[in-house]
């Protein structure tokens, strides 16, 4: 058996992903030997054939076929490659690349990315085909100098995950019994429930762990814990992220005033969103606006 793991099973530079904010290519046969738990900063669309086991949270399902798989930056997830062959193609891009022009729901709520949804979809020889074809034609297009180049890719995305909400889900899953991972899904889809912010005059209600542990009724301890266990990362850094993405959109989006938005977002004086705004960002709120 070649135990393998995919987090090496692409050719990109992070630096040159996060400058970009996306990157497609062939799956290569450059993958780790050893599989383990990682946690990626951007979101994953692969297709691969082979046969396979993927650990995804505490759920895991063995293929042996086509499958397209949607990968998460929240959740960790391991790729154990069978077989001695395999083929397939992949993209990764950031949350803000794909929604750039577009403030509805996040990636998060998705049902193809959302914490407890299923992200693999099991593939027919005609499906196959089809997606392979996208993929082709994104790597084609990703060489050009197309001055529309990052529209296409985002198009190319978008039918991706149309053509998969069309499909069935794989109901292979074997679940690991993981209390954390209840409580971390619902901790995240309740992050999630405070936003988008409609209004500058009803501020952020959840801005602490404590607030949410209160409000998931638990302990802030157990929350911290089963947070940091299953995504890798702290509590706060998760509200913190969100806090500053919607700060982003809010500043880049709408006509509202600096102070406003700090107080949407739960800050009580302009001075003190100013001062976590550039502490996490490195840059003061005013230069996002145009």
């Amino acid at each position: 058996m070649n135990n393998q793991m995919d987090n090496q099973n692409c050719d990109f530079n992070s630096s040159d992903l996060m400058l970009k904010g996306f990157k497609v290519y062939k799956l290569n046969d450059d993958i780790s030997k050893i599989p383990v738990y990682s946690r990626r900063d951007f979101y994953k669309i692969c297709i691969n054939t082979s046969q396979s086991r993927i650990h995804y949270a505490d759920r895991g399902i063995e293929t042996d076929g086509t499958i397209l798989f949607f990968g998460n930056p929240i959740i960790p997830y391991s790729w154990e490659t069978i077989s001695q062959e395999y083929e397939g193609y992949a993209c990764v891009f950031t949350e803000e690349f794909l929604k750039a022009k577009d403030r509805s729901e996040t990636l998060h709520e998705s049902p193809l990315f959302k914490i407890g949804g299923t992200p693999i979809f099991s593939l027919t020889p005609e499906q196959k085909v089809f997606i392979d074809s996208l993929f082709q034609k994104m790597i084609k297009e990703y060489e050009t100098d197309y001055v529309f180049k990052d529209d296409l890719m985002r198009n190319y995305i978008n039918l991706i995950i149309h053509e998969s909400m069309k499909m069935q889900p794989s109901e292979n899953f074997f679940r690991h019994k993981n209390a954390s991972s209840r409580i971390t899904s619902l901790f995240l889809e309740l992050l999630e429930r405070q936003f988008p912010i409609e209004t500058k005059d009803q501020p952020l209600c959840l801005k602490t762990p404590q607030d949410y542990a209160q409000s998931l009724s638990v302990h802030v301890n157990h929350l911290n814990r089963s947070v940091k266990e299953v995504t890798g990362r702290p509590t706060t850094a998760h509200i913190t992220d969100r806090i500053i993405t919607e700060a982003k959109a809010l500043l880049q989006h709408t006509d509202w005033s600096i102070s406003d938005i700090g107080y949407s977002l739960g800050f009580e004086y302009p001075s003190y969103f100013n001062n976590y705004f550039k502490r996490l960002t490195g840059t003061v709120p005013k230069s996002l606006r145009m």
